[in-house]
């Protein structure tokens, strides 16, 4: 299985490699790739009112982007700040199960939350949600565990409270479903 991560608007390069390194360890005997070139941030997905982007509209357009590439899943990476409409805010969003998915690393910086930057809390949260949003593509739901990846993260502690790791629980059907 293939995995290809996708700028979509301007992302540090180090950040992309960061999350490359450590989806390979989440998900072992899955190739996981960086594109090149970044496709920009739609101008429809962004709303005026909320001065953020709507993360189902990005996922329409990485959709009809994976049509041109070679890949099992994509996964989109965003430094804008994205929302659904029922919520204030998403720190990403996936096809349950699908093949495409967006993180937003906007509200994951300590600096969003008035804390000094660290840039090695900052990556490990980027490395999180990365992985629960792939687990969904792969078909993972919610987790009841706090610890586990799979846990819905409604608030910054909530992605603190947890790391990258699946649950026996999650790990055992992710073993089923990739097979």
């Amino acid at each position: 299985m293939r995995i290809t991560i996708l700028s979509v608007g301007q992302v540090e390069q180090n950040m992309l490699r960061h999350i490359q390194e450590n989806i390979v360890k989440a998900f072992p005997r899955i190739e996981c790739i960086i594109l090149e070139n970044p496709i920009p941030l739609p101008k429809e997905a962004y709303s005026i009112q909320r001065r953020q982007y709507h993360s189902s509209v990005l996922l329409d357009v990485i959709r009809e982007y994976s049509k041109k590439i070679h890949a099992d899943k994509i996964l989109g990476i965003s430094a804008a700040d994205l929302y659904v409409p029922q919520l204030n805010f998403v720190f990403g969003e996936a096809e349950l199960p699908g093949k495409v998915a967006i993180i937003s690393l906007y509200r994951l910086k300590p600096e969003f939350y008035g804390d000094s930057a660290n840039q090695a809390l900052f990556m490990e949260r980027a490395v999180t949600e990365a992985v629960h949003e792939l687990g969904h593509t792969l078909g993972l739901n919610h987790c009841p565990n706090s610890s586990c990846v799979m846990f819905f993260s409604n608030s910054i502690r909530d992605v603190d409270a947890k790391d990258w790791n699946f649950c026996p629980t999650c790990s055992e059907r992710l073993s089923r479903l990739i097979r």
